[in-house]
């Protein structure tokens, strides 16, 4: 198995047969993080290098782990300690790194087509851990992991993402993914935040009733303050109110309904504490999925995408 391409950019670019081998293989994956004596070191010899110039817990760990299970020396550059604060362009920072021998460059970056940049600058595997409100390939790739561990198949099943949908790149990359596989998505939250969504090509609406009426799937997302210019809504209450997702609004849902969220939540807001931590719920599933997805992701690349 492998991936004939030179970098995870995106999953609006991906085919859905490329997509499934990344579900096929991380199945495999999966039986290796709690069982170190299956573990075979498959990219060893391969050195990957984050540059995350944004903060991160679970992708950024998530990738070590990954890299460090299959054999790999991973290192983080640190970009706060770098030369990035001396005024060194994306461009002179990855050929610095190429000419340092590293193989993998995963970037997370608050500037949406950053990782695109550095990919035609560098001869490097780059892979996308996030870029601006664009995509974020690897997290939409472990959501669908996790909804094929349960669910068994895609086609059909009728997802609901609720949330901060204007300023969501995991929300454009499941999107992308879900669409190509099958299912019907559903994308609710305030219209101030439903911006430009349409464009997606999925049904959207400020009712989040009428978004999780027999849901497969609930997906809430984490406001993201950080990316609004001028505040979406007059209040945290108020959007809870309305937009929250509890146990009331998930009655309209299906009964084995799956509860997911990309994380970090913000507890009792976008999803209250009962339903985060109840039985429908896969969050802390989806932290585990997203270390076998990455470990697939580093061994297709490297055995096999395009150099």
């Amino acid at each position: 198995m492998m991936l004939n391409r030179k970098d995870i950019l995106g999953l609006k670019d991906m085919t859905k047969e490329e997509i499934l081998e990344i579900l096929q293989t991380a199945k495999e994956m999966k039986l290796r993080i709690d069982d170190s004596t299956k573990r075979v070191d498959e990219v060893k010899g391969c050195s990957i290098v984050s540059l995350f110039y944004e903060n991160s817990t679970r992708t950024k760990t998530s990738f070590s782990l990954a890299g460090k299970y299959l054999g790999a020396t991973v290192q983080d550059l640190g970009v706060s300690t770098s030369s990035v604060n001396k005024g060194e362009s994306l461009i002179d920072t990855g050929k610095t790194l190429d000419q340092m021998g590293v193989k993998v460059m995963i970037m997370r970056h608050n500037m949406t087509g950053a990782p695109h940049i550095l990919a035609k600058n560098v001869s490097a595997h780059v892979i996308n851990a996030g870029d601006g409100s664009n995509e974020h390939p690897t997290q939409a790739l472990l959501d669908l992991f996790t909804i094929l561990e349960y669910k068994k198949y895609f086609e059909g099943l009728k997802i609901a993402i609720i949330g901060d949908i204007s300023h969501s790149r995991v929300a454009r990359s499941n999107v992308f993914g879900l669409s190509k596989l099958g299912a019907n998505v559903t994308l609710a939250g305030p219209s101030t935040l439903l911006g430009g969504s349409g464009l997606l090509g999925v049904k959207t609406t400020p009712d989040v009733k009428e978004a999780v009426k027999d849901a497969d799937i609930v997906m809430g997302l984490r406001i993201q303050f950080e990316r609004q210019k001028t505040t979406a809504f007059p209040d945290l209450a108020e959007y809870r109110e309305l937009f929250g997702i509890n146990k009331e609004v998930l009655k309209y849902a299906k009964k084995d309904v799956l509860i997911m969220h990309p994380g970090p939540v913000n507890r009792g807001i976008e999803l209250s504490t009962d339903i985060i931590d109840g039985k429908n719920s896969v969050i802390n599933i989806q932290v585990k999925n997203g270390v076998a997805v990455r470990m697939a992701i580093l061994k297709l690349l490297y055995q096999g995408g395009e150099k």
